[in-house]
Parts: structure tokens; sequence; C-alpha cells
């Protein structure tokens, strides 16, 4: 008998990977027949950014491997081993978005069927945190049903200290993972965690280390806390190491070591192996039953928080994205406090504010 294709059209990739990579049962054998759907972003060199064609080209590759009868379960990813996603690309917001409000709403139609088509895939889904996760990144792969890191990647949000708020999926999903004070937390102040703050806070389903030193992994060495550190790795870094030292010793062992995703990869097939050892209507059933806590925040807010962000590109999002796109190398954000006194003098939101508060223009007259 013939299938019926169900892919809403037949697509070639330009700007993301879609490969069909062999389901491998316990002993790691391939299965015959069985693949698991790896989707990854390529823009290392922008620290794997989406583009608005990468994010339509994300909502095709979703929904084709939701169809594919032969797929077991998604891997989400990126080439590298820097970033898995660090949200949307920020030169193409500063140069084309920003100030161009209703282009953006546009864009943020897409980026909502994008984060929809990760919540309703048929498939499980699973974030292969090869890298940092930041923003858009952060809010994409916690739409994603399982998480592996590899131990040196960060989580976190940069809505607040860049002109946005964190509003594609962060506002939605955090508190379920981790509560609502630490969500507070995170979406507000914007410090990152550590992969292993992010599995202790409940973020991620497993990490593992990444670093190589001497032919051997160890965690990473950056992150002091006991619990997540071994004790060999402990003994190298601390030794008789003085109070505030570690960290300094931590990057001099990083920078003598080298990375290697070996056991992220690993990690991946094993969950990927245990997912194919269910019944498939039944995982599929109760994938979405678990999803429905992120669907009833996503779809009750999503639309109203696009619009908000389309408005929010006259003003703030305008000054942020182009301070972070244009200002000086460590020095991308507005002066903050320089912006509250305006406003509190009650000055219109205009360009004289925005030459005053933005570094590339610290250098002329305003």
């Amino acid at each position: 008998m013939k299938l019926h294709s169900h892919n809403l059209v037949e697509h070639k990739y330009t700007d993301i990977l879609y490969e069909l990579r062999p389901a491998k049962d316990f002993e790691g054998n391939e299965v015959e027949g069985l693949y698991n759907a790896w989707i990854m972003l390529n823009n290392p060199s922008q620290y794997n950014s989406y583009t608005t064609k990468a994010v339509k080209e994300i909502i095709l590759a979703m929904r084709e491997a939701s169809n594919d009868r032969s797929v077991v379960a998604v891997v989400f990813t990126a080439v590298g081993d820097k970033a898995f996603c660090t949200g949307g690309n920020t030169k193409e917001y500063a140069e084309y978005y920003a100030g161009n409000p209703q282009e953006y709403k546009q864009y943020m139609r897409l980026f909502n069927d994008m984060v929809s088509s990760i919540l309703m895939n048929d498939k499980p889904v699973i974030c292969r945190a090869n890298g940092m996760r930041i923003g858009g990144g952060q809010e994409i792969g916690m739409a994603c049903d399982f998480t592996i890191a590899q131990d040196l990647a960060k989580f976190g949000q940069a809505g607040p200290k860049h002109g946005s708020a964190p509003d594609g999926g962060s506002t939605d999903f955090l508190h379920l993972f981790v509560g609502v004070e630490l969500a507070m937390l995170s979406c507000t102040v914007c410090d990152p965690w550590s992969a292993h703050e992010a599995l202790r806070h409940g973020l991620l389903t497993e990490v593992v280390p990444a670093l190589k030193v001497n032919g051997e992994y160890i965690n990473n060495p950056m992150v002091r806390t006991d619990r997540w550190i071994s004790k060999k790795t402990s003994e190298i870094i601390y030794g008789l190491a003085k109070k505030g030292e570690h960290l300094a010793k931590g990057k001099e062992l990083f920078k003598s070591g080298e990375v290697d995703l070996k056991l992220l990869d690993e990690a991946v097939d094993k969950m990927c192996t245990k997912l194919m050892m269910t019944f498939p209507n039944c995982l599929s059933k109760t994938i979405n039953s678990i999803r429905k806590k992120k669907l009833e925040h996503w779809d009750r807010n999503k639309e109203s928080n696009r619009d908000w962000l389309a408005l929010n590109m006259m003003t703030e999002a305008k000054a942020g994205f182009k301070a972070f796109n244009d200002g000086p190398k460590g020095k991308r954000e507005v002066d903050f406090v320089k912006l509250r006194q305006m406003l509190a003098e009650g000055l219109e939101w205009n360009d004289e504010i925005h030459k005053a508060i933005s570094p590339q223009y610290q250098n002329t007259e305003v």
C-alpha cells in the first residue's frame, strides 16, 4: 500500500540540518528501519541564534519528524560545542526588526509556531544542550520534553538586559520547572545558571562531563560545589588553594583540556533507546498529558505577548538590540541609570533618549 505524506511541503533545508540517524538497542546495535530525527541549528559563528529563515525550517522539520512513521524520537540540538542557541539573531533584530513593529509581529507569529511545533510533536523531543542555552534558546529548549546537557553549558535569560521580556516561553514554562521564586530571579536579573545549578533546580534531565584533561573526563572545573564535582577534579583544582582562587585555577585547567561531546551523544542515544522500548501510542499520550501544563500557559498568553513584543520594538527593544549589535566589545548594554533618570523627568521616548543611553553613541554629540 502506498502511504500518504502528511507533510505540508517537501523542503530542502539550508539554514538548519536535518538527519535521520539509526535507532540503537541497549547494546549499541543499529535497529533496522527505525531512526531518531536530529534537527540541528547551524549558525555556530553567531552562537546558533536563529534567523527568520531558520525558524521557518525548524517548523517544517518538526512537522516532518512528527509525521515520519520510522522516527522514534526527535533530538533538537546545534552544531559545535559552544552554544545550543542564544535566541533570535540580534543582527537581524537590530538591522531589520528594530523600530519595525508590524514586521516583528509577523516574525513572532513564526516564533510562536516554532514553539508550538515542539509542543505538538507526535514524537518525544529531547533537547541536546551542546552548549549555552540563553534567551529564546532557553525558551525553545524548555518546550522540549527532556534536556540532556554537557556540563560546561550555561542556562538563562537575557530579556530585561537587552530590551525585551522573556515572553517567548520562559514566563510560561520556567516556573513549572524551578518554582516561582527562582523563575522570577532568572527572568528579571538574568544571571545565568551553570548546568549543575540548572540540574539541581529541576530544569534538566541529565548532565554529563564534556572536558577531557589528560585523556580523562572531568566535571566542569569552574563550578565549585562538592555535590556536583568529582573527588579527582576537586583535588586537582582546590588542593591547598586559598579561598577565591578556585575560578582562576578552574579556567587554567579548562585551557589545558579539550571539549569532547562523546558522553553527551551516548546519553542522548541511551534516552532515545529507553523511549523506543515503550508502546508508542501510550508514550505519546503520556507526553501530551504532561505537555498540557505548559500549553495551558502558552496558549493563554502567546498572542497577547506577541502583540506586546511587537510594540516594544519601537522603544526598549530598539535600543537594546541595537546596543548589543552596534555597541563596542564589552559594552553592549544601554545606560540603565540614565534611561531611568530621563523617564523620571517625564521625557517621552524618542531618538534623543535612544542616543543618550546607547553605547554606540557615547562619543558623539546628542
